[in-house]
């Protein structure tokens, strides 16, 4: 039987919990994984892994940040078929509705791709007698997303491209009952 581990630090980790859940094949009732279920302490690990990696990840360039979701945009894409059966395999979508869950995720990492003319700042001059007003947009650090059983892909997929694309990490919790792909 396939046991699912943790994704932390950018690889897979049993981490330090002894609880476990069962993941069904929703078309026969059949377990077909085992779901390591994280402790407080392997949510202490990924949130210290997202902060070491925050240091450098927001002083990237906006162009090494597109350049990155723009591949990220192509992966998705040449394997959409595939991320369609995999949602259909563990949460039981029809093909068609699962290719349009990942169709409306990937939406929004095209939009994401497009975040440095969003992110410029603004500055107007003498707002009142010898003020000026500026603002700047600048990374808020990690930012965390847990999220639904029923759009393990698009939902997900409507968070961390703009939290990346922002200069900010991410730490995903998905839903237990959908089993993530690596």
């Amino acid at each position: 039987m396939r046991t699912i581990d943790h994704w932390i630090a950018g690889k897979n980790t049993t981490g330090t919990g002894t609880r476990r859940g069962k993941v069904w094949n929703p078309a026969t009732g059949e377990q077909q994984a085992d779901l390591v279920l994280a402790t407080r302490e392997d949510v202490d690990a990924a949130v210290a892994a997202a902060s070491e990696a925050y240091v450098d990840w927001s002083q990237s360039s906006l162009s090494t940040r597109t350049r990155i979701l723009f591949a990220f945009r192509e992966l998705v894409n040449a394997n959409i078929g595939r991320l369609a059966e995999a949602i259909t395999d563990e949460h039981g979508k029809v093909l068609s509705d699962a290719r349009g869950e990942v169709q409306r995720g990937l939406e929004v990492v095209e939009f994401a791709c497009g975040i440095p003319q969003l992110l410029k700042g603004d500055f107007s001059s003498q707002v009142s007698t010898g003020v000026d007003l500026y603002s700047f947009r600048e990374p808020l650090g990690v930012c965390a997303g847990i999220t639904p059983f029923n759009f393990p892909a698009m939902v997900p997929m409507w968070m961390f491209p703009v939290a990346i694309a922002c200069g900010n990490t991410f730490v995903l919790k998905p839903s237990e009952r959908t089993r993530p792909r690596s």
